[in-house]
């Protein structure tokens, strides 16, 4: 079968390829015969067009000097018809001056060929050879496309033959094909003329597609100056089906199948007849199988056969059912007596009750114990069914050893047990990690982690779904004084003792929770109103009022407390907490030991005060911090004896700004010491200018913030700054020196000093200075606040006050400067009373640089006096 298809494909395969290769053949003889006359039109039309040209130029060589009028006349001619010739030029010295049609071409007048890269290397070639060009396709000036044939025109004879210039002619390129047959063989045939500029085969394809790769059938077009190739394929290649070759292919398939199918037949008898011969010794080979398979499972199983004739009772038992039941493995006949013989006494009731039912239902299954004459103990599974066979009846079935299974099942009893006992442990130990993960090991109150899953459980519907949240956000006042004075145990008990307080302050219904160090949270509902949460708050803080002994000691710590609320659906927990927050920082910063509630008022100043952070972080990288100048008289003389350097914030937007719109949000932001670091560099560069212009400023003052004076690296950066010695002094607030303590401020003012800087008292009089603080800071000045000069035009007492400062300073060889001089009264008096600089609005406000110079260069106080 295999052999006569072969021989049939192969017949038919030969059959074909010699149709195709006829098929073929005499397509590409139609194609050659289609494009043989395209290339003739081509060179009849090409031809004649040259002709006609040639008899212009012959004319033109005869009357050199015509016109256009003329050159009309002549040129109409050739015209007439339905030719190609879409235009005429003629360009005597290169240069186009005449041309038809005059109008349609008007563009084309004046067009040097010389200045035209595109068409100038066809004029080179007319000009070498002296014979006609014909270009193209090319662009022309005047629009379209064209083949251009350009004829060189000479004049005269012999020695006096001259070139006269260039007669172009233009043919149309969409007429020339349309007449020649192109487009509309162009519809059945992929083409392609090749040869621009009558280069021939050498040239680029003009035309069509490029059908070189596809075996095309050529004609050359012979031109009066050089040739074209046209190149022509069928549309859908040379393997393309005639009707006639499917015809045949057809008759082919035909043929075959009538050949093969007698064939066909016969195989597939054939194949049937081994498939049943096939099949049968499948069987016997399944059979076979089936039967080792049994007589293994039952060798490796252990299984034992027995079976019973009901109408006699003999039983036949198999070598394994005797060695189970310990009988000889001989073929002596069984009863069922022996059976019940083994059967354990405790088992032998139920075992024959199991199998008189089951028989009877025809199917029989029981789980017993046997006791062997030995004494051995086995656990036995027995199996059987009832069969018909002839008038009589017989059971058939198996018994095995179950022993072992029923050993691992009483085994996997006793380890389920035991792995309940595990889990349940393992529960409980569950139970207390996860108390322990949501719970603070030493209040025992829920943790932050528990807070978070309770607010993100209630947010939905609010707390205990009542469509509210409210939030206290509770912090120990003076937890760290007890932490650090009486160790962390103390700390712990008081921790303890603020849990225990918010535990009996809350309603039973209300979360409270530590969420870190001295800081908790009670969660409830705003059902009651605000009035409920005050009184809740209110009852804290009374609380947490009351001493907490501990080994003796009595230790106070107050709470303050910031509230929040929300209902539902704007319920925002992170924006919850941050509220809170916000209000226990206004709490703090009211005094503690105390409760607020957050507001909008509340949200705007912090919003407020995050704004004016911000444009004073970017200030500081601007350099927007800048000193403004307040000058220091003698008390004497009214000489300028320095000036203090004011900080100043020249706000971008808001123009100049005071400290106290920006000091304390500064001090918030720890770049306080980035100010007056500022200020100081400025106002050193200040100094340096005024001794350049001659101003003779002796010192200029500036502040130094307490902050500053703990900076470990201060006095590095003083060195770097090259600060010159007896120049500069530093202001610092009688706070400052107060702080005996602090090793790193001590050092500090004895390094400031050791630089030649020196060291000022700022605000003498309005805190708590001791005679012995100023004898160890031992200061170069000391200045008398503002608050204590004002009434002593008014108060003989404040006068004998400020003397008391004068004379105590007096005796420590201290100068005393007076701030606040408003009127020239005080100056009068203090002048008295033994000040030596005076500072105030009666002799100049604080001024900017350019100020400053131009205020020294007036000497506008003097006239003040």
């Amino acid at each position: 079968m295999l052999i006569a298809i072969i021989v049939v494909i192969i017949a038919g395969i030969v059959v074909d390829k010699q149709a195709t290769t006829i098929s073929q053949e005499r397509m590409r003889s139609e194609v050659l015969s289609q494009i043989s006359v395209i290339r003739a039109k081509l060179e009849g039309q090409v031809s004649s067009n040259i002709q006609l040209m040639r008899g212009l130029v012959s004319v033109i060589a005869t009357e050199p000097d015509m016109d256009q009028a003329r050159f009309d006349e002549l040129v109409k001619n050739l015209f007439v018809g339905t030719g190609q010739l879409r235009s005429v030029a003629a360009a005597p010295d290169l240069v186009i001056r005449m041309t038809y049609p005059r109008i349609a071409n008007q563009k084309a007048i004046g067009l040097d060929y010389r200045q035209v890269p595109d068409q100038w290397a066809a004029i080179e070639r007319v000009l070498e050879t002296g014979e006609l060009v014909l270009a193209g396709p090319v662009n022309l000036v005047q629009g379209g496309r064209g083949f251009v044939g350009r004829f060189p025109v000479f004049v005269g004879e012999g020695e006096g033959r001259r070139f006269w210039g260039v007669v172009s002619a233009v043919v149309d390129v969409d007429r020339l094909y349309g007449d020649s047959g192109v487009y509309s063989a162009a519809k059945d045939l992929e083409i392609s003329i090749i040869g621009q500029d009558g280069q021939g085969k050498a040239g680029l394809p003009f035309f069509g597609t490029n059908v070189s790769a596809l075996n095309p059938v050529v004609a050359d077009v012979t031109l009066p100056s050089g040739s074209w190739q046209i190149q022509a394929v069928p549309r859908g290649g040379w393997q393309q089906s005639t009707p006639m070759q499917l015809f045949m292919r057809g008759g082919i398939i035909l043929a075959g199948i009538l050949i093969l199918f007698p064939f066909w037949i016969t195989g597939r008898l054939m194949a049937q007849r081994q498939e049943h011969i096939g099949q049968l010794k499948d069987r016997q080979l399944a059979l076979t199988q089936l039967t080792q398979r049994l007589n293994l499972a039952l060798e490796t199983s252990k299984v034992g056969l027995w079976e019973l004739d009901m109408a006699t009772g003999d039983e036949v038992w198999d070598a394994r059912t005797n060695e189970i039941y310990g009988m000889p493995p001989d073929s002596t006949g069984r009863t069922h007596d022996h059976w019940q013989k083994v059967v354990h006494p405790e088992d032998q009731a139920r075992a024959e009750r199991e199998f008189q039912d089951s028989i009877a239902n025809g199917r029989y299954e029981s789980v017993y114990r046997v006791l062997l004459p030995d004494g051995t103990l086995r656990h036995i599974r027995s199996i059987a069914i009832t069969l018909k066979e002839g008038d009589g009846e017989k059971v058939m079935g198996v018994n095995w050893d179950v022993t072992a299974e029923v050993l691992r099942n009483e085994d996997l009893r006793s380890a389920n047990a035991l792995t309940e006992a595990r889990n349940a442990e393992l529960e409980a130990v569950r139970v207390r990690i996860e108390y322990n993960a949501l719970h603070d090991s030493l209040t025992g109150l829920p943790n932050r982690r528990f807070l978070d899953e309770t607010l993100r459980r209630h947010a939905e519907l609010g707390y205990r779904d009542s469509g509210t949240i409210a939030l206290l956000h509770i912090d120990l006042d003076r937890f760290k004084q007890i932490n650090d004075t009486l160790g962390h145990a103390a700390g712990d008990a008081m921790l303890v003792h603020a849990s225990a307080v918010l535990r009996d302050s809350c309603r039973e219904d209300d979360f409270v929770a530590r969420i870190g160090g001295d800081e908790f949270v009670v969660l409830s509902s705003n059902r009651h109103g605000e009035e409920s949460l005050a009184r809740l708050a209110a009852r804290i803080v009374e609380a947490m009022r009351k001493p907490l002994y501990h080994e003796g000691h009595e230790c106070r710590c107050g709470v303050s407390v910031g509230i929040a609320t929300a209902m539902v659906p704007d319920i925002d927990i992170e924006q919850l907490l941050i509220n809170a927050d916000i209000a226990l920082y206004r709490a703090k910063g009211r005094g503690r030991n105390r409760f607020e509630f957050f507001s909008a008022e509340l949200q705007a100043e912090v919003v407020k005060t995050k704004r004016v952070a911000d444009e004073i972080l970017t200030s500081l990288e601007r350099q927007d911090f800048i000193p403004y100048y307040q000058p220091q008289f003698c008390a004497k003389t009214l000489d300028v004896v320095g000036v203090e350097a004011l900080a100043r914030w020249q706000h971008p937007t808001k123009g100049l700004r005071a400290p106290d719109s920006f000091m304390a949000v500064a001090e918030e932001l720890s770049v306080v010491a980035a100010i007056d670091h500022a200020i100081l560099r400025q106002s050193l560069d200040d100094l340096a200018r005024w001794d350049k212009l001659g101003l003779g400023v002796p010192r200029v003052s500036v502040n130094v913030s307490q902050r500053r004076l703990h900076d470990e690296g201060l006095v590095s950066t003083l060195r770097d700054m090259d600060i010159p010695p007896d120049r500069v002094a530093f202001e610092l607030v009688e706070s400052i020196y107060l702080d005996e303590s602090d090793g790193i401020v001590a050092w500090n003012i004895d390094q400031i000093k050791a630089l030649g800087i020196d060291v000022e008292i700022d605000d003498f009089g309005t805190g708590y200075a001791s005679i012995v603080s100023l004898q160890k800071l031992r200061p170069r000045r000391l200045k008398i606040d503002r608050l204590l000069v004002d009434p002593i035009t008014t108060e003989a007492s404040q006068r004998r006050l400020v003397a008391s400062i004068v004379d105590i300073g007096k005796s420590m060889d201290i100068e005393i400067v007076a701030e606040g001089v408003e009127s020239m009264e005080h100056a009068r008096i203090l002048r008295d009373l033994g000040c030596d600089i005076l500072q105030g609005y009666a002799f100049a406000k604080p001024m900017s640089r350019e100020a400053f110079e131009e205020f020294l260069g007036r000497n506008a106080w003097r006239h003040a006096g």
